[in-house]
């Protein structure tokens, strides 16, 4: 057992060392890189040393002393120490806006589905009243005829309105992310079939009564910019998963779906958070008297801020990142 101890206390000495470095705000952030895969390699060796201890000796002394050696390394290295908050922080000042990044084009196909297919329901319902029974919207005439402006029914019940759009934004995002592992056509389905529904719609309102067109604009326009957004980004999260079945790259398929997957769902967990904010809007703004042009104010300031967010939060020196993808391989 001298041996043992003789081999390897020099090992536990330099754990030791790097762990009295991350004290501090910064922890093993702090470290460098090289320094940071070090303290890794270590920690897995003292908690083999731990086991081989426990197993050939009973000197508590050593035991104790490795078992709390292992203790503080692996909470330095999981972030056991009071990190809830930290991790929350983390996510939305950097992980969600930084996968949003990583995957805009996945997201900017979405958005250019749904927009076609918007257009092309407008269009086709607008010269032909008759296609909005195709699609599904048939009963929207009979809406827009005898002046029935269904949304305004928020009014009656504004928290229970909230609740209920909350869900359905949430269920529509959900189903959109979780379709998109057939291949992507699942996600393309859905936003295929909310683009006619959408564009069929005001298509109906327009050809009939314009002014009812515009009073379905104005109520859609202050939750409908970030609540759309937020349906492409999910539409697009579940295509990246698709598209990782169809083209894996250099790992197999179930190691792409793996990875693939772990972002998809950071982009779906800020969505559903995002639509929370939609569905508060949607719920008491969107319905209200309030004049027109806060609306419009509204949808504006909220794509803005949005839109800013996750193009400009979180942008780090390459360094940076390689740091924190060799912590979080530990």
């Amino acid at each position: 057992m001298n041996r043992f101890v003789n081999e390897r206390k020099s090992n536990w000495k330099r754990l030791e060392e790097l762990l009295s470095k991350t004290e501090g705000v910064s922890g093993l952030r702090g470290l460098p890189r090289a320094e940071v895969r070090e303290l890794g390699e270590l920690y897995r060796r003292a908690a083999t040393d731990l086991a081989v201890a426990r197993a050939e000796t009973r000197d508590a002394k050593l035991i104790n002393y490795l078992n709390s050696l292992v203790i503080r390394s692996h909470g330095k290295i999981y972030r056991a120490e009071g990190q809830g908050l930290n991790l929350i922080w983390d996510f939305f000042s950097k992980d969600f806006p930084q996968t949003f990044r990583k995957n805009w084009r996945f997201v900017a196909v979405a958005f250019g589905v749904m927009l076609l297919f918007s257009v092309l329901g407008f269009v086709m319902v607008y010269n032909d009243l008759a296609f909005a029974d195709v699609i599904g919207v048939g009963e929207v005439r009979y809406a827009v005829q005898n002046k029935t402006y269904w949304w305004l029914n928020l009014n009656e019940a504004n928290q229970v309105g909230s609740a209920f759009i909350l869900v359905n934004n949430i269920r529509v995002s959900l189903m959109a992310f979780a379709l998109g592992v057939f291949f992507c056509i699942g996600s393309l389905f859905i936003l295929a079939f909310n683009g006619l529904h959408i564009g069929g719609t005001l298509g109906v309102c327009y050809k009939l009564d314009p002014s009812f067109g515009n009073a379905l604009v104005t109520f859609m326009v202050g939750h409908g910019v970030i609540e759309l957004f937020c349906i492409f980004i999910a539409s697009g999260a579940g295509m990246i998963i698709g598209y990782a079945i169809i083209n894996p790259g250099d790992l197999s398929r179930t190691d792409a779906v793996k990875k693939k997957g772990l972002e998809s769902v950071r982009l779906v967990i800020g969505c559903a958070c995002i639509l929370f904010f939609a569905g508060i809007i949607e719920g008491f703004l969107s319905p209200s008297n309030l004049p027109a042009w806060i609306k419009y104010f509204t949808g504006i300031l909220t794509g803005t801020a949005m839109l800013g967010y996750l193009l400009l939060v979180g942008r780090e020196k390459e360094d940076d990142e390689e740091k924190t993808s060799a912590i979080e391989n530990l």
